[in-house]
Protein backbone atom coordinates (compact mmCIF):
# COMPACT_ATOMS: atom_id res chain seq x y z
CA UNK A 1 0.00 0.00 0.00
CA UNK A 2 1.55 3.32 -0.87
CA UNK A 3 1.01 6.13 1.30
CA UNK A 4 1.61 9.84 -0.41
CA UNK A 5 0.21 13.24 0.07
CA UNK A 6 -2.53 12.78 -2.09
CA UNK A 7 -3.90 9.77 -0.68
CA UNK A 8 -4.24 10.97 2.45
CA UNK A 9 -5.31 14.62 1.93
CA UNK A 10 -8.47 12.96 -0.08
CA UNK A 11 -9.01 10.96 2.62
CA UNK A 12 -9.62 13.87 4.92
CA UNK A 13 -11.66 15.55 2.13
CA UNK A 14 -14.03 12.16 2.59
CA UNK A 15 -14.12 12.63 6.47
CA UNK A 16 -14.92 15.91 6.38
CA UNK A 17 -17.54 15.44 4.13
CA UNK A 18 -18.90 12.98 6.17
CA UNK A 19 -18.90 15.46 9.23
CA UNK A 20 -20.55 18.37 7.28
CA UNK A 21 -23.56 15.65 6.32
CA UNK A 22 -23.90 13.82 9.71
CA UNK A 23 -26.30 15.44 12.41
CA UNK A 24 -27.18 14.61 15.72
CA UNK A 25 -30.44 12.64 15.99
CA UNK A 26 -33.32 14.31 17.90
CA UNK A 27 -35.02 12.73 21.16
CA UNK A 28 -38.02 11.03 19.26
CA UNK A 29 -35.29 9.15 17.01
CA UNK A 30 -33.14 8.53 19.70
CA UNK A 31 -35.98 6.67 21.78
CA UNK A 32 -36.96 4.70 18.37
CA UNK A 33 -33.49 3.36 17.68
CA UNK A 34 -33.31 2.76 21.77
CA UNK A 35 -36.52 1.14 21.61
CA UNK A 36 -35.84 -1.00 18.35
CA UNK A 37 -32.25 -2.39 19.93
CA UNK A 38 -33.59 -3.14 22.84
CA UNK A 39 -36.52 -4.95 21.45
CA UNK A 40 -33.62 -6.85 19.08
CA UNK A 41 -31.36 -7.66 22.26
CA UNK A 42 -34.83 -9.58 23.65
CA UNK A 43 -35.22 -11.15 20.74
CA UNK A 44 -32.09 -12.46 20.60
CA UNK A 45 -31.93 -13.44 24.73
CA UNK A 46 -35.07 -15.47 24.17
CA UNK A 47 -34.13 -16.94 21.15
CA UNK A 48 -30.53 -18.08 23.01
CA UNK A 49 -32.96 -19.21 26.04
CA UNK A 50 -35.03 -21.71 24.26
CA UNK A 51 -31.90 -23.76 22.17
CA UNK A 52 -30.11 -23.78 25.63
CA UNK A 53 -33.33 -24.90 27.31
CA UNK A 54 -34.13 -27.67 24.48
CA UNK A 55 -30.75 -28.26 24.21
CA UNK A 56 -30.88 -29.69 28.01
CA UNK A 57 -33.40 -31.73 27.71
CA UNK A 58 -33.12 -33.53 24.50
CA UNK A 59 -29.31 -34.17 25.20
CA UNK A 60 -29.55 -34.33 29.01
CA UNK A 61 -32.77 -36.64 29.94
Amino acid sequence: MNINKESIYGFLKQCERVLRVAKKPDTEEYKTVAKVTGVGILIIGVIGFIIALLSQVLFYS
